[in-house]
């Protein structure tokens, strides 16, 4: 399990930052997603199958992200090109093996929803986003499960409101 401020601070921060998608909500959205999905980092393969990486995107998922939505958006393509260094879609190992492509990829995931993200203080509100547009009717997780993980992750405290600077 990673340290879960440093993941906060050295991998989601920045990587929200370098999509210009930056919200306390993301961010606490994706420390949910990798707190639930592979245990805070403990997994870098799913146990019993194909999905990769800490947020656990399953390959399919991965390239239906890059051929339905991100090449259809240039300015999207323009910052995985200038922060992340991406001309085309990279292979689904690049989930495994860099952290902020890794969080990129999982905030463009949840991108694709048109519903407001939820209240990154609202435990609850964020395991219902997380379980009907991420892990879905017929994934694993189960409210108590995940919310219990993402507290074990985060602390009981959870959401700290902070104030990002930009990074550049």
């Amino acid at each position: 399990m990673f340290d879960s401020e440093q993941l906060r601070s050295e991998v989601i921060l920045p990587a929200l930052s370098y999509l210009n998608m930056y919200s306390p909500d993301a961010e606490e959205l994706l420390m949910f997603t990798c707190a639930v999905e592979s245990n805070g980092g403990t997994y870098l393969k799913q146990i019993k199958g194909p999905a990769l990486g800490i947020f656990q995107c399953e390959p399919s998922t991965y390239h239906d992200m890059w051929r339905n939505f991100i090449v259809a958006r240039s300015n999207l393509m323009g910052i995985l090109h200038m922060k992340f260094n991406v001309t085309h879609m990279p292979s689904e190992q690049r989930l495994c093996t860099d952290l902020l492509y890794a969080a990129a990829m999982c905030r463009i995931h949840y991108l694709r929803v048109k519903e407001k993200l939820p209240s990154g203080r609202d435990t609850e509100a964020l395991y219902e986003y997380y379980k009907k547009y991420y892990n879905t009717a017929k994934g694993a997780s189960t409210k108590k499960k995940s919310i219990d993980a993402y507290h074990r992750f985060v602390g009981e405290n959870g959401f700290q409101e902070k104030v990002m600077l930009p990074t550049s």
